[in-house]
């Protein structure tokens, strides 16, 4: 089988194609037939030896799949060859087939195609995540979401506006603003033009209820100011680059929170709690209250290309490799 090989960290054109021989499920374990395998930035940060996580090298990226159980090891009950599944590998996703433990695998939803799958768990269980378990969004509050035209932030809108809340996207383009527009935002903010702080203000009547910052860097700042009363403000990534410094006067002013949501981590710490949380995924969306974009569908061996476009933020929405 054809997979994607880091075998050093360092720059993503490094990364090869290889022949591996097909896998053999263990006991407990299930052979997955890869037919979408999602990107997300963090692959690329991975690669790169960016990420806080160093594995072992060499090792194949993707983080999360979609496609049909091929094989079956001893052992495994309430699985069949053939079943549709979705499945949060941490690695190895980029590859034609995957061994996984059958109790991680998640039922895939009639309703959703083999691309919305596989881009699935990881944003919209990390959004899932920080707006039900690292915070408690309400209906009718303001919620203003960073890098709205990214993948995170996509289901961000998706998410919040299943709850109830209304949303301000904000974005870099005007074609990841529209992308925001047709996932549910009320309004944006191009805020590479924009005064974030005050057009967030404006908009909400004073200030947002939350935000959603996935992007780090310069717009941290101005979005924690845009902030309410009470408002908070989740910390999920750095797609930007740089960490930005927060001064607390601005945390103490209107009793504002700052808040982590690291879902991977949680997930580990957690598993049962993860799987009652995407119990509650599969569920908003099999009752059509969640509403995942078609991705972009690239070969398994652009993978280098897609994870720069990513990571230079030239690429926009969803995006999936096809083996």
């Amino acid at each position: 089988m054809r997979t994607v090989v880091c075998n050093q960290l360092g720059p993503l054109g490094d990364l090869v194609i290889e022949e591996r021989g097909e896998p053999t499920p263990g006991e407990g374990q299930v052979v997955v037939d890869v037919r979408a395998a999602g990107v997300n930035f963090v692959d690329g940060l991975l690669c790169q030896g960016r990420y806080q996580i160093k594995p072992p090298i060499p090792f194949v990226p993707g983080g999360e799949i979609a496609g049909e159980v091929s094989a079956v090891g001893s052992g495994v009950t309430g699985v069949s060859i053939g079943d549709r599944v979705i499945a949060f590998t941490g690695f190895g996703g980029f590859a034609e087939q995957v061994v996984i433990s059958a109790l991680t695998l998640v039922t895939m939803p009639d309703t959703l195609g083999f691309g919305q799958a596989a881009t699935l768990i990881q944003s919209y269980g990390t959004i899932l995540f920080a707006l039900t378990r690292r915070t408690s969004l309400k209906p009718g509050e303001w919620v203003l979401v960073l890098g709205a035209g990214g993948g995170v932030g996509l289901a961000a809108i998706d998410v919040a506006r299943a709850m109830g809340a209304r949303v301000i996207a904000a974005a870099s383009t005007k074609e990841k603003l529209d992308n925001a527009v047709a996932m549910g935002a009320e309004a944006t903010i191009a805020y590479e033009d924009e005064d974030l702080k005050v057009r967030a203000r404006e908009i909400s009547g004073g200030g947002v209820d939350v935000v959603i910052d996935p992007v780090g860097g310069r717009h941290s700042e101005p979005a924690l100011r845009a902030t309410g009363p009470f408002g908070r403000f989740c910390v999920i990534g750095f797609a930007s680059g740089p960490i930005a410094p927060i001064p607390l006067n601005q945390v103490l002013l209107n009793n504002r929170t700052v808040v982590g949501v690291d879902w991977g981590a949680w997930t580990f710490r957690d598993p049962i709690g993860n799987r009652r949380l995407l119990d509650e995924l599969m569920g908003l969306i099999s009752d059509g209250r969640l509403h995942p974009t078609v991705p972009s569908e690239y070969p398994l061996d652009q993978a280098s290309s897609v994870m720069s476009g990513l990571i230079d933020r030239t690429l926009a929405g969803k995006v999936v490799l096809i083996p």
